[in-house]
């Protein structure tokens, strides 16, 4: 059974991994550290494990390792008596994520309300079967209102959660 899951986390390893490649914008290899301490748990990771589970060198880990402490996502905690680090996930991490997704999502509401409005002034001077449909713009827009109502939730309740 043990022998099942571990299978299992290095194929989500994996999945994971590409998945932050494209939207964390990070290299593959610190994409699959990632998202191995994020599996681990609170546990944490240790070095010498990431070195033999990732198959990658102690040089390209440590890199890979400072750089994620460097943009926060990760961080260590030691154990009395014990030298080693034990890495892992920035609880910050997922808040700092929200916030810039709503950050984007702010934008791209207020581009889809200039556009609107330069649309309806257009509509003005169109006859009506020329005149542009409002309506994807309208509904992108309250969309993009409820999703942000739905994630500042869930931001609150993490900030709560971890106090």
């Amino acid at each position: 059974m043990e022998n099942v899951l571990k299978i299992k986390k290095y194929q989500l390893v994996e999945k994971l991994g590409v998945h932050f490649e494209y939207t964390e914008k990070l290299a593959p290899v610190a994409s699959r550290i990632l998202a191995y301490i994020i599996l681990t748990g609170k546990a944490g990771v240790i070095f010498e494990d990431l070195v033999s589970d990732l198959c990658a060198s102690k040089s390209t880990i440590s890199t890979h390792l400072n750089h994620l402490q460097d943009l926060n996502k990760i961080t260590y905690f030691t154990k009395i008596g014990d030298r080693k680090k034990y890495f892992v996930i920035n609880k910050d991490t997922t808040v700092q994520s929200i916030v810039k997704m709503i950050d984007d999502w702010e934008n791209e509401k207020q581009l889809h309300f200039e556009i609107m409005a330069y649309k309806k002034e257009v509509n003005k001077t169109y006859k009506n079967e020329d005149k542009f449909d409002l309506g994807f713009h309208e509904n992108y827009i309250e969309f993009l209102e409820g999703a942000t109502s739905s994630i500042n939730k869930l931001k609150e309740n993490l900030i709560n959660y971890k106090h």
